[in-house]
């Protein structure tokens, strides 16, 4: 007999009004054996669904064959968010109808992205008392001057941010950067820190955008953010997203890799395949699953790998 068990994390949204059906199953197989499940979830559209409907639901999920007796257990309706059809949030729409997110995070004076790479400075060149001598009578302007890591905000990294050789920020293509057809891979409420292949699989990932969901973003500017719990790809999960040709990876986390492994196997094999990686990306919550359009354009910077972006994403 095989014991299969699914345990998904609830979702913290204070207006998630979604419901979802948590519940066991046995069922049996005409040619005998059986599997079992304990504390599956399964996204709803109304407040019930009934035994049967639910039977449908799993044999039709884990595509089995010769399927027997199905017996549905310990059947509990909750109120969550979806994980697989969860709705946009349609904040920040525009004159055209669709909905624009922005999904990066506000650099200010002295933010502090990474622990120990310096934060930036933002002044000015030219102030607007000094500017009124240069120009018109009520014409002034304001010149404002920054300094700062590369890995600062929300941003890009370019294959030369790892490799010598690489492609760098001026020389990345348009086309891998922006516009791009995106899925949101939702994990929140994982009891792990690892995101695995496994967690790759449910979702079409080819020629997209592929935005992983962890809800990290919360902590942003706080100690926890950084203090190195946070959650991560894995290698083999990365070696997934290359063979099925994933255009760009996106993390709303301190980093995609685990940053206890100073090999950086995420980063190694993403940048080598030629696949941008956006990190510490926010407001993931907002977009649904599927259905939007996602960019993350940086400055055409020669000789560097990495610099902050306006992530967003177009719905609709």
């Amino acid at each position: 007999m095989r014991v299969l068990q699914r345990r998904s994390g609830v979702a913290t949204h204070p207006e998630a009004t979604d419901r979802r059906v948590r519940f066991d199953f046995e069922i049996d197989f005409t040619n005998g054996g059986g599997i079992q499940g304990q504390d599956f979830r399964l996204d709803i559209d109304s407040d019930d669904i009934s035994d049967r409907e639910l039977a449908e639901h799993i044999v039709r999920d884990l595509r089995l064959l010769m399927v027997g007796e199905v017996r549905i257990l310990n059947k509990e309706i909750l109120r969550e968010r979806h994980k697989r059809s969860a709705r946009a949030d349609p904040r920040g729409e525009g004159a055209d109808g669709r909905a624009r997110i922005d999904l990066s995070h506000p650099i200010a004076d002295g933010t502090e992205t990474y622990p120990g790479l310096p934060t930036p400075t933002i002044g000015e060149v030219l102030t607007r008392e000094q500017s009124r001598d240069r120009y018109a009578p009520g014409t002034e302007f304001q010149i404002g001057s920054i300094t700062l890591c590369g890995n600062t905000g929300t941003y890009v990294d370019s294959p030369f941010h790892r490799y010598a050789d690489g492609t760098d920020l001026a020389a990345l293509p348009l086309d891998g950067l922006a516009d791009l057809d995106a899925v949101r891979i939702d994990v929140t409420g994982s009891t792990g820190r690892a995101i695995t292949r496994a967690h790759l699989l449910p979702y079409d990932v080819t020629d997209r955008a592929v935005l992983l969901h962890t809800g990290w973003a919360r902590h942003w500017g706080t100690g926890h953010y950084a203090d190195g719990t946070h959650p991560f790809l894995t290698g083999g999960a990365a070696d997934h997203l290359v063979d099925q040709r994933a255009r760009l990876v996106g993390i709303d986390a301190l980093n995609i890799d685990d940053t206890s492994d100073g090999q950086r196997p995420v980063h190694t094999a993403l940048l080598g395949a030629g696949i941008p990686v956006c990190e510490h990306l926010t407001n993931l919550e907002r977009l649904p699953v599927e259905g939007f359009r996602f960019s993350a354009v940086p400055a055409p910077i020669r000789g560097m790998g990495t610099f902050p972006v306006r992530a967003y994403a177009v719905l609709g």
